[in-house]
């Protein structure tokens, strides 16, 4: 199946939306969990909802920081690999509960094994990335971004920049 022309520039059609996701971004940034958790969280919830465009995004991004591509290739099936500290595990299990919700929602079980690994502040924060990094996959779904042209090197100087088209800066 050939790759589908971008449809929707938010930016453009929306631009205080838009605005509005950058802010929630700009505090991810500055928030209580550290940017590489934070990208293999945004990574696993992009592989759960088939966004193409943020899996390379994060995929790109986490290869900038200096994750392993074995860490990477194993991250589908992080449960069962031992690549993983059991604080990306708490996260990744809480953000895959917060993105599966009509799966039975959070459970108590999962919140206390959370606050093992992670202050409440924390646990907030986490969900708020994950929540965020749910509605980037929805709108890069919904407007055809195209995977492949995003490069890490230019998403800092990007983030004070308004996004080119057709594109979802996260």
């Amino acid at each position: 199946m050939p790759p589908m022309p971008p449809r929707l520039d938010y930016l453009k059609l929306s631009r205080s939306g838009y605005e509005a996701m950058l802010g929630l971004e700009r505090y991810l940034r500055h928030c209580s969990i550290e940017e590489p958790l934070l990208h293999l969280l945004k990574l696993r919830v992009s592989q759960i909802n088939g966004c193409a465009y943020c899996i390379d995004m994060h995929w790109k991004d986490l290869r900038a920081l200096g994750e392993s591509e074995q860490r990477l290739y194993g991250l589908d099936a992080w449960e069962e690999s031992p690549y993983y500290t059991d604080r990306e595990r708490a996260a990744l299990a809480w953000a895959e509960a917060v993105t599966h919700l009509r799966e039975g929602h959070v459970s108590d079980e999962l919140f206390d094994r959370t606050k093992k690994q992670f202050k409440e502040n924390e646990i907030a924060d986490l969900t708020f990335a994950a929540a965020t990094i749910n509605a980037w996959n929805r709108l890069a779904i919904s407007a055809r971004s195209e995977p492949g042209l995003y490069q890490p090197r230019k998403h800092a100087a990007a983030a004070r920049a308004p996004a080119p088209r057709n594109a979802v800066a996260q």
